[in-house]
């Protein structure tokens, strides 16, 4: 019989998790923007809004001419922009500012909660005599002698590549019960495993030593035919626990084993009248069960 048992509820926790494949993360294209640019201008690109955690972004560059692209708080851009003075938009904080681009797939970490902008600038020096500094530039009537700077950008989103619809899992109660001792085992009759690697907690409290085991039903019935088969029988399980009195443990079932029992057995004589008490759970699928 091939069923694993391991001991604690954090082992029990990842082996859940493993039973389905993991989900695969990556930059998928989400759109693109043209733009044209004109000597030492600039252009606001996408607001990105970062979580608790801080966040990653991800686009790609095509630039005619060289460009400076970087990253600027979106709120202090807009109050920049509101005053266009090269001095106020030298003055701001910029991340992950990369100069000379033409080609280039551009990333950077963004700090939490805070938009941020992506701006980029063409690095070209306007002519004096059409253009006089970045107040001029702004104006976007500004009569345009030079050729433009051909951008584009493509923008990129983190997403679930593969394995994006994944399984959901529930314990499930089978038996909560307090019953006598008595010399003969007490069997219960459990399920069949819907998959490899099934968990199933077994919880245990009783007044004296007993023997626990998971065993193939078929093993079961022959133990409760004949109760000195248990020994043998307890050879065709590695799920099982000798001189308990109050335990949990776990076990996780194959699936070829087909139905599962639950043989209990007290290891030693005793007199009077005496209970134990029994709880079983498994994990079984409730949705997405085909994934």
């Amino acid at each position: 019989m091939n069923i694993t048992c391991t001991i604690g509820l954090l082992l029990c926790a990842f082996a859940q998790s493993s039973t389905a494949q993991q989900k695969t993360f990556d930059w998928t294209r989400a759109s693109d923007e043209v733009v044209q640019l004109d000597p030492a201008d600039y252009h606001s690109g996408r607001v990105y809004r970062p979580g608790p955690g801080g966040g990653n972004m991800h686009i790609d560059i095509q630039a005619k001419q060289p460009v400076t692209i970087a990253m600027a708080f979106a709120d202090d851009w807009n109050n920049a922009l509101q005053h266009p003075d090269p001095a106020t938009l030298s003055n701001l904080t910029y991340r992950c500012m990369r100069e000379h681009v033409t080609t280039t797939t551009y990333e950077c970490h963004l700090p939490s909660e805070r938009p941020m902008v992506l701006i980029i600038q063409d690095e070209r020096t306007p002519d004096r005599a059409i253009l006089t500094g970045i107040v001029a530039v702004l104006n976007r009537g500004a009569k345009k002698f030079i050729s433009p700077n051909d951008l584009k950008i493509t923008y990129y989103s983190w997403t679930c590549v593969n394995n994006c619809i994944q399984p959901e899992y529930q314990w499930f109660r089978l038996v909560k019960e307090k019953y006598e001792l008595t010399s003969v085992p007490k069997i219960y009759s459990l399920l069949t495993p819907e998959r490899d690697g099934q968990q199933l907690s077994v919880k245990i409290k009783a007044p004296v030593p007993m023997t626990i085991a998971v065993l193939p039903s078929k093993f079961a019935d022959q133990i409760y035919d004949k109760p000195e088969t248990l020994s043998s029988a307890l050879g065709n399980t590695f799920c099982k626990q000798r001189g308990v009195q109050s335990l949990t443990f776990d076990c996780h079932f194959n699936l070829a084993d087909g139905p599962q029992s639950l043989v209990i057995k007290p290891d030693a004589s005793f007199s009077g009248h005496k209970k134990a008490e029994i709880e079983l759970q498994t994990v079984r699928c409730i949705a997405n069960c085909g994934q």
